[in-house]
């Protein structure tokens, strides 16, 4: 299954999250009992430096992942365009999805 594409927009200087809910290909939740996530923001797909790490919290009872950047995170982005993905880690058959990527756009604050 192909990642889904979605562009992100986050506010320099503010808290940013979203809820990914996940279900499986019959409209069930997706068992997320033995996974672990990752998600990075880089400037580009080549670059090796991470400009930032979501803080991803994994709810199994509604099958959804919370990604967060704290405001003291998004201040330290330079305002611009950005790539992004999420993976999924099956801690027990050590396999990765991705199951979401995209475009990070960052726009620059004004009062802080």
């Amino acid at each position: 299954m192909p990642a889904a594409y979605t562009n992100l927009y986050i506010e320099q200087g503010t808290t940013y999250s979203t809820t990914i809910t996940l279900d499986d290909v019959y409209g069930q939740n997706y068992n997320l009992l033995s996974y672990s996530a990752n998600s990075f923001i880089r400037k580009s797909y080549t670059s090796s430096n991470v400009t930032a790490r979501f803080l991803i919290t994994i709810d199994t009872t509604s099958s959804t992942l919370t990604l967060k950047l704290d405001s003291n995170t998004t201040s330290n982005i330079a305002p611009g365009r950005y790539v992004y993905d999420t993976v999924l880690r099956d801690r027990i058959y050590l396999t990765d999805i991705r199951i979401l990527e995209g475009i990070v756009d960052v726009s620059p604050g004004v009062t802080y």
